[in-house]
């Protein structure tokens, strides 16, 4: 990865895994945690300025779906973006070469991108990761009813849809559903929406990958392969990019 990079993620959750990366690098310069959410950043920062005492934190508030400049602070130091997780298989394939465009136009030349995607595999093993049986995807799921109520004036009886999640064989994604379990009439926004018994309302989706296809999208943002990693199994994988 090199000396001296300035690490930029992109939605830093509690800074976890930023804490651990740092760790790894060689003298990192800084660290620029990005989010929409000010609360998420000042903990995100809270603990990476606890593990790494010294190394400057420079949050930025910002929908890092869209354009943003960086910190000026971090003057011509060397960029390393870093987006782990899953999170980018929850763009579209075209949003996600639009994201990882930007994301290329935002750290500049000679930069570098860490990247985490989540790899094609049985579809067992994804729809029960996406159907748990505590049913905490299912919650997150229904509160979407929940909150087209409060916040939009609808009248879904939440109880009356249940979450499903379905393999898509050949989009290669996970799609969230709220199947109703009934007919029903749902009014929102002065309309009725008329629900048939298992129709669905399609409500989220996370595409898995294959390891050409993402390198193609990649090179279609502009970014090159250096290397690839992925666990025993080939259930993940971590990619670094270079711009």
């Amino acid at each position: 990865i090199g000396p001296g990079r300035a690490v930029v993620e992109f939605g830093p959750g509690d800074g976890a895994k930023a804490a651990l990366l740092l760790g790894g690098l060689d003298a990192p310069s800084a660290y620029v945690p990005v989010d929409i959410a000010p609360e998420w950043l000042d903990g995100a920062a809270s603990r990476v300025t606890a593990a790494h005492p010294g190394l400057p934190v420079l949050p930025v508030v910002a929908d890092f779906t869209h354009p943003f400049a960086l910190p000026k602070r971090l003057g011509t130091a060397p960029r390393l973006g870093f987006f782990p997780g899953s999170t980018i298989g929850n763009f579209e394939p075209e949003g996600a070469v639009a994201f990882l465009r930007r994301a290329h136009a935002t750290l500049g030349a000679g930069s570098r991108m860490l990247l985490g995607a989540d790899l094609v595999k049985d579809a067992a093993v994804l729809e029960a990761a996406y159907d748990d049986a505590a049913g905490v995807t299912a919650a997150f799921d229904l509160n979407l009813l929940h909150r087209l109520n409060r916040e939009a004036g609808a009248d879904f009886d939440v109880a009356g849809f249940r979450h499903r999640a379905i393999w898509n064989t050949t989009l290669e994604r996970v799609e969230m559903h709220l199947v109703s379990e009934r007919a029903q009439v749902v009014r929102l926004a002065g309309r009725s929406i008329r629900f048939a018994a298992g129709e669905t309302i399609h409500t989220e989706s996370s595409h898995k990958y294959r390891p050409e296809r993402l390198a193609e999208l990649a090179a279609a943002a502009g970014w090159r392969v250096v290397q690839r990693w992925t666990d025993p199994q080939a259930l993940f994988s971590v990619w670094l990019l270079d711009g």
